[in-house]
């Protein structure tokens, strides 16, 4: 059973209420997506415990956060969690459906953990399903989301397993989205990758950056790597 809270460094993420706990892949999105000098309004989209909102506002003390999360009892688990913040003036939570979302501004990074698996067996548990699973917001339509709120010069990030950003690639450039830098995830050195943190943009790359990182060694001991890029989150990296 999954812990009701998640200790960090600077905050602590009460998780009791939300479908979506805290996991290690989203620890690395917060943790790795980049942070351009010219980021000043950032849309969390599915903010769930609130967790990219908070590792993002720790990361960087002169972004805005918007995180838009549909689920109530996982918008009030955020709210309390943000609120026990040190960056609580920084995140403002918003309680709504992300598809009638469209702000006054635009956004120059939006970051969202979307539902995974498409088509896929449902587990019958109805808040779990639909945090895991594109049930109530479809691929097409998280796309469009972005589509209609990220500024010109922005960029999205996205955590997908490997399989699904696959699928991804071809909506997304219909969309004017492209795919500039992404990280491949593996759990051990040997393993496949799992997961995959892209980030796309609007402007097309002839061959978009990749990076690599490896979770443990075979020893089951964390890797340099992850202990780096960690560190100032992990308690004891």
């Amino acid at each position: 059973m999954s812990n009701t809270w998640f200790q960090f460094r600077q905050f602590r993420v009460e998780q009791g209420s939300c479908a979506m706990k805290v996991t290690t892949d989203a620890c690395i999105q917060g943790a790795w997506t980049p942070i351009m000098p010219f980021v000043q309004r950032v849309l969390d989209i599915g903010a769930g415990t609130g967790l990219l909102s908070l590792m993002l506002a720790q990361r960087n003390a002169h972004i805005e956060i918007d995180a838009v999360e549909y689920d109530n009892d996982a918008s009030i688990q955020a709210v309390g969690n943000v609120a026990a913040s040190p960056w609580h003036q920084r995140i403002q939570l918003l309680h709504r459906d992300v598809r009638a979302f469209e702000a006054s501004t635009k956004y120059d990074l939006i970051i969202c953990n979307p539902p995974f698996f498409t088509g896929s067996l449902l587990s019958g548990k109805e808040s779990q399903d639909k945090a895991r699973h594109d049930v109530t917001l479809s691929r097409q339509e998280l796309l469009q989301v972005v589509k209609d709120n990220l500024a010109n010069d922005g960029y999205l990030s996205l955590l997908l397993p490997y399989s699904e950003y696959l699928l991804w690639k071809e909506p997304a450039e219909k969309c004017g989205l492209y795919e500039s830098k992404c990280l491949h995830i593996n759990h051990k050195p040997d393993a496949p990758v799992k997961r995959v943190v892209a980030i796309l943009a609007s402007s097309k790359k002839e061959r978009p950056e990749i990076e690599t990182l490896t979770i443990k060694e075979n020893d089951n001991e964390y890797t340099d790597h992850f202990k780096v890029l960690l560190g100032e989150f992990y308690l004891n990296p």
